[in-house]
């Protein structure tokens, strides 16, 4: 068996054949492929070492009395090579990340840049670390905790870090900033009808919906311990909250004045921070246990069958399936104005595609469409945007053919979403 020191003085030009090149041509080098074969040779002091060049023929070189004749004499030299590796490399790392002279092999180099101090680029965990390496996804509501949004938030999306946001505004800019992972938003409820501004926000911002979630509403009516409903002048809550307990507030005997809040739990949390003794707020039975209040009455909604749809939003849209329920939201406008609309649900009634929604809002660029040239200025009627919720996924062959018709109608066609459909049994009020 032949064998090669590593402590032979090898040169790059010896292992290189020179060739006599034809009149005319300058000189070039023939590159020879090492094949070097290491091992112990008891019975013989000379190492070989073999390599064959491009052509295939064979090269040869001698070197000699490199290594000893036993096989003692090749482990110790094994042994005192790889102490010598090791202890070159502890002195590059020692000398390479002090000072800018490095240590290879026994001769210093110069480091114009150490590559322990380059900058790591940016990825994407970096701006948001994604829930599925480990990190909690984050959901934005409107509200505070206490909220139906934040309820909402954790039905979606369990275990999730709910981020309270002041305004629906906010909630949308958390997730296009990359604050939030997700947005969850009310758009309709079953008494209050329409959240208008949401649909707004929903054409202005170009976040995708992924889903929907119907959250049963629960009111209570919330005051500080040891309040009399006797002693109450006024009750504070959302909007929404006071219209869906109308009626009920005057069965109770209640001469009291209700004023609208930002949001239900906000009333609640608004009451305990500032010792309000003759206020009442409109909220949940969570928002009572967060901020120390006591239920004067429970389920004081006009309805029982009080629910309000959430959507959930995201950066990115997810990809429609057929194996399950899916539901599509879409909006478009027509420079023909409302004459248009009949053609538009036609699309959908040929195909036998169920719509869950419609709802039109004033056109926020061009309110008012004016008649022909001799009566210029004239207001004729507005000019509205349609929202349309259909039953289909876009990867149903219908939903493709019909929005595709629908284009043909229309000056303005986006898709807001195509997403899951909430099939979670209903649940009506505590009471029922």
């Amino acid at each position: 068996m032949q064998s090669l020191s590593p402590s032979s003085g090898i040169s790059l030009k010896s292992l290189i054949r020179k060739t006599t090149p034809p009149p005319g041509q300058t000189h070039r080098f023939d590159p020879v492929r090492f094949v070097i074969q290491c091992g112990y040779r008891s019975d013989s002091a000379n190492t070989n070492a073999s390599t064959v060049n491009t052509n295939g023929a064979p090269v040869s070189y001698n070197f000699a009395g490199h290594v000893g004749s036993s096989r003692a004499d090749w482990q110790s030299s094994c042994a005192i090579l790889a102490s010598k590796v090791v202890s070159q490399q502890q002195d590059t790392e020692k000398t390479g990340g002090a000072g800018d002279i490095t240590v290879v092999n026994g001769h210093k180099t110069l480091d114009l840049v150490p590559i322990d101090n380059l900058p790591k680029p940016l990825t994407i965990t970096d701006l948001s670390p994604a829930p599925m390496h480990g990190s909690q996804m984050r959901v934005a509501y409107q509200g505070v905790p206490g909220a139906y949004s934040e309820a909402a938030a954790g039905k979606a999306y369990p275990n999730c870090e709910a981020i309270p946001c002041d305004q629906f505004e906010v909630a949308f800019q958390a997730v296009e900033l990359w604050i939030a992972d997700r947005a969850v938003l009310p758009v309709e409820n079953s008494l209050g009808g329409s959240i208008h501004r949401n649909y707004d926000l929903l054409l202005r911002h170009r976040l995708h919906i992924v889903g929907e979630v119907q959250l049963p509403v629960h009111h209570c009516l919330l005051a500080l311990p040891g309040v009399r409903k006797e002693y109450l002048t006024r009750v504070i809550s959302h909007p929404q909250a006071l219209a869906q307990c109308e009626l009920t507030l005057t069965k109770l005997g209640l001469n009291v004045s209700r004023e609208a809040v930002d949001d239900t739990a906000g009333a609640a949390e608004y009451i305990a921070a500032n010792n309000l003794r003759d206020t009442a707020a409109i909220a949940s039975a969570r928002a009572a246990e967060l901020y120390g209040l006591q239920i004067l009455a429970e389920g004081i909604q006009d309805d029982s069958s009080n629910v309000t749809r959430f959507v959930m939003l995201a950066r990115d849209p997810i990809i429609p399936r057929t194996d399950r329920p899916f539901k599509t939201s879409i909006v478009f406008a027509h420079d023909k104005g409302t004459s248009v609309l009949f053609k538009v649900l036609s699309a959908f009634a040929f195909r036998n595609i169920s719509l869950t929604k419609i709802e039109s809002r004033p056109h926020r660029n061009r309110p008012i469409r004016l008649v022909d040239d001799a009566n210029v200025g004239t207001a004729k009627h507005f000019e509205y945007m349609f929202y349309v919720d259909f039953e289909a996924s876009m990867a149903d062959v219908r939903a493709q053919n019909a929005l595709a018709e629908v284009q043909e109608f229309t000056s303005f066609l986006r898709v807001l979403g195509s997403y899951p459909m909430d099939m979670t049994p209903w649940c009506p009020s505590r009471e029922e």
